[in-house]
């Protein structure tokens, strides 16, 4: 009996090791699961910022007047463009018109005068060295010649000044835009320095776009430009601009200037681009995103989009299969969408292979049979940075 109870213990284990045997040999037949990867390329990718602006007048003139009277006539209407020089309104040039023919009068009276304070300067000329006058009156001859002169350059300059107020009257576009609502009516009695304006004028083509650069990334692109990671792409730099509707404007502008100071409460700086705005699409004031162009990155990452998942704290993760075929995780840092294509930033290197389908079939730790993807899965050539994953 004692016997038969010893050898139970050495049957179950030997049931055991059977069991285990059986169990691996069943796993080993099992076949691998096949996953598509595809193999990280660096290559040359032009870097864009996307930053929010508004969009303002080229040119900017208020039409005021420089001499007071009454308003006699308007010679536009409102909403139309305008070109420089052209009439827009008439102020009562009567009174100017007078006071022109006044000063040309004074003209011709001074230039009279002239004449014979001249004539008799040359005879007491001629009488003075014989003594036949005396010298207190060749010296009232030549006070008087000179003081007409003096009278007609006054004359000359006075009518000067009356012709400018005349001109003055004649209201015209300070420059070449579109003329807004008018500001005052026929009729109305306006003065020179007066606080309102008759009218405003504004170039809208070309048009500016100012966007709010933070200054940490003013700093981050000094950086890479400096380390060289980031190359200038010529010398003018490329803007493109997303409307409110967030359809892409038709024309490409340039950069212009950036401001030579921060913002100390935003945090930003200014940087103006020049579009062209032939159609008259952009008015001022309207609320658009800048996407300007940085430099060129020569050794850019980039996965497909399908590649990308998340972790439970929300942060992009990529599946890559290491060198003995075993799936890993890595988390990433994304930068900017290209096409269907993530920008990687750092957490990856190049030449490791990303599996691109087949993320929900494997765990961490699987050996795997990767397959390179299809053509049509791989990298795309780059095209433009967009948004941020």
């Amino acid at each position: 009996m004692k016997r038969k109870i010893a050898v139970l213990p050495v049957l179950a284990g030997s049931l055991l090791i059977l069991t285990a045997c059986h169990h691996q040999q069943k796993e080993a037949e099992l076949p691998l699961q096949e996953v598509s990867f595809v193999e990280v390329k660096s290559q040359p990718l032009t870097i864009h910022s996307s930053l929010p602006g508004r969009t303002s007048a080229y040119e900017v003139a208020e039409v005021r007047p420089q001499v007071n009277g009454v308003v006699m006539a308007r010679y536009f209407k409102e909403g139309t463009d305008v070109k420089k020089g052209q009439p827009l309104f008439l102020i009562n040039p009567a009174p100017y018109q007078a006071t022109y023919d006044v000063n040309k009068a004074q003209l011709a009276r001074a230039e009279a005068q002239e004449k014979t304070a001249a004539a008799k300067l040359e005879r007491y000329k001629a009488l003075a060295p014989a003594q036949a006058i005396s010298r207190q009156d060749y010296d009232d001859a030549l006070a008087t010649d000179r003081s007409a002169k003096a009278d007609i350059a006054q004359a000359k300059a006075n009518i000067e000044l009356s012709a400018v107020n005349l001109g003055y009257t004649h209201v015209t576009a300070p420059i070449t835009g579109r003329i807004g609502r008018v500001l005052t009516t026929v009729g109305a009695l306006v003065t020179s320095g007066q606080s309102s304006n008759m009218a405003i004028v504004t170039r809208l083509d070309p048009i500016y776009v100012d966007v709010n650069l933070p200054t940490v990334d003013f700093l981050r692109l000094r950086r890479e430009l400096k380390a060289g990671t980031l190359k200038r792409n010529g010398n003018d730099a490329e803007v493109s601009l997303i409307l409110d509707d967030n359809s892409t404007y038709n024309q490409t502008g340039r950069l212009a200037l950036s401001e030579v100071s921060a913002d100390p409460q935003t945090a930003t700086i200014i940087v103006r681009a020049v579009f062209p705005n032939p159609e008259r699409l952009l008015l001022p004031g309207m609320f658009v995103y800048g996407r300007i162009e940085e430099g060129v990155d020569p050794n850019a990452l980039l996965v497909p989009q399908e590649a990308i998942f998340r972790n439970n704290h929300g942060d992009p993760m990529l599946y890559i299969v290491n060198k003995d075929d075993v799936i890993e995780t890595r988390q990433v840092k994304t930068g900017e969408a290209v096409g269907n294509q993530w920008a990687i930033m750092s957490g990856l290197k190049k030449g490791e292979r990303v599996l691109v389908t087949g993320l929900q079939k494997v765990n961490i730790g699987d050996k795997v049979h990767p397959v390179k993807a299809s053509s049509s899965s791989e990298a795309a050539p780059p095209a433009e940075k967009g948004s941020n994953a």
